[in-house]
């Protein structure tokens, strides 16, 4: 009862938070987010009130199931953006501009939290450092996602943007995972090539390939179905079981066999959208039937950010750097390598804006960070204050990029005269 109450409780508040935030016109992700932390272990669940809030960090992380399944169906969105078709015109750029910016943001990172390091060795050490470098290269796929589809953004920043917020992923991965590497090795003094180098290409080898045997079969079993119904229920439950796949994880040897959710079901998505000739309409339906999980997800996201990060000066002042420095990297790599691959000028003026969100992937690097111990929960710490601030803040700015690069046109004054008229009729009818 209690977690069915809790789900009910978060969909309510995100949604009554949007009606608060329409005057402002913010994204409803930034809406849902805020409505989160009203309602976290922070705020209303101070008050120790069953079914009120969230009473503590167990009672949310007993929604964890939840945001799996719904990263599963965001990534499975996002995988219908590799459509063959169209990555003839996008591809290389959207390959060269998603490796430079993770790099060039993970760079700029290690070199101003070094500086820091210098200035006061006792707070920052090195590991950390490094760490927390490769942690910047991560963009939250799922906040772009949802501005996109809120205002039905469309145009050539949008059809770059979401190719490169999921290359994000597989980047991501193989650069911390190296310098994660060697923040273990100064840390303990032994060096792991397994750990570094050979895990990771295989979490990345093992992930596309369950992704694509997964989207081959979902493929086949649509043809049994001539009901769209049966075959939107099909999707479903196939991505479903492909989330719980990608769970999995064994030892053979010495090397680790793990995937990635987001990447299993990116590679589902995108084969799927491939090779299926009713692909674009099967997931325009489950866009509609996974709204209100994305909006729980956002909800217990935003219930799961910490606020006591605030209370630690140092936590803020390493914080600060590392959103700056991060945001200048991310906006410079992406400025320079969409110059360098003749993208349009709205795009390299805007493209990087939109990168600046991070969330599930950045937490899930923080904590595989908690091996080095002590000095992991430094790393937790930072990570979640910039969850919070980006996660608020990014949102906003990914909406005024897409705006100002015109990929989200106003409303016309055709739709707002018809949306008055059936507006108008239904209340007559009420009456």
């Amino acid at each position: 009862m209690n977690i069915l109450l809790s789900v009910s409780i978060a969909l309510l508040a995100g949604l009554m938070m949007t009606r608060v935030f329409k005057p402002l016109r913010l994204p409803s992700v930034t809406a849902y987010l805020i409505a989160g932390i009203l309602v976290g272990p922070y705020c209303l669940g101070e008050l120790n009130i069953g079914g009120l809030g969230f009473t503590s960090a167990e009672a949310v992380d007993s929604l964890s199931l939840i945001s799996e399944v719904a990263l599963g169906f965001i990534a499975f969105s996002i995988g219908n953006e590799f459509r063959l078709n169209d990555l003839k015109n996008t591809g290389k750029q959207a390959l060269v501009i998603g490796v430079f910016q993770a790099l060039a943001a993970t760079l700029m990172v290690d070199a101003a939290l070094f500086g820091l390091h210098l200035l006061m060795p006792d707070k920052l050490s090195l590991p950390q450092v490094i760490t927390l470098g490769a942690i910047a290269t991560a963009t939250a796929p799922a906040a772009t996602l949802m501005v996109v589809r809120q205002y039905k953004a469309k145009g050539p920043l949008t059809s770059l943007l979401l190719p490169i917020v999921a290359l994000d992923d597989a980047v991501g991965l193989i650069v911390f995972a190296v310098s994660f590497g060697i923040a273990k090795t100064l840390v303990t003094g032994t060096v792991d090539l397994i750990s570094i180098l050979i895990n990771p290409l295989i979490e990345i080898v093992c992930s596309l390939i369950l992704g694509a045997v997964m989207g081959w079969i979902l493929t086949q079993l649509e043809k049994l179905f001539n009901s769209n119904t049966n075959r939107l229920n099909m999707t479903i439950a196939v991505v479903f079981v492909t989330v719980s796949l990608a769970m999995l994880s064994f030892d053979i040897g010495p090397v680790h066999i793990s995937f990635s959710s987001l990447l299993v079901c990116m590679m589902l998505g995108t084969v799927f959208c491939n090779i299926c000739s009713l692909s674009q309409d099967l997931m325009s339906a489950a866009d509609k039937w996974t709204s209100p999980l994305f909006a729980v997800f956002f909800v217990v996201s935003g219930a799961a950010l910490e606020l006591k990060v605030f209370s630690d000066w140092a936590i803020v002042l390493i914080g600060a750097v590392y959103i700056i420095s991060r945001s200048a990297g991310k906006y410079a790599g992406a400025y320079v390598s969409s110059k360098a691959v003749k993208c349009s000028s709205n795009i390299c003026r805007y493209l990087g804006i939109t990168l600046l969100p991070q969330a599930g992937v950045a937490l899930g690097m923080c904590t595989t960070a908690m091996q080095l111990g002590e000095a992991g929960n430094l790393i937790r710490n930072i990570t979640l204050f910039a969850v919070l601030v980006y996660e608020i803040i990014g949102p906003m700015l990914t909406k005024l990029a897409l705006t100002a690069a015109g990929d989200i046109q106003p409303m016309s004054d055709d739709v707002k005269m018809r949306r008055q008229k059936k507006l108008e009729a239904v209340q007559k009818t009420k009456s």
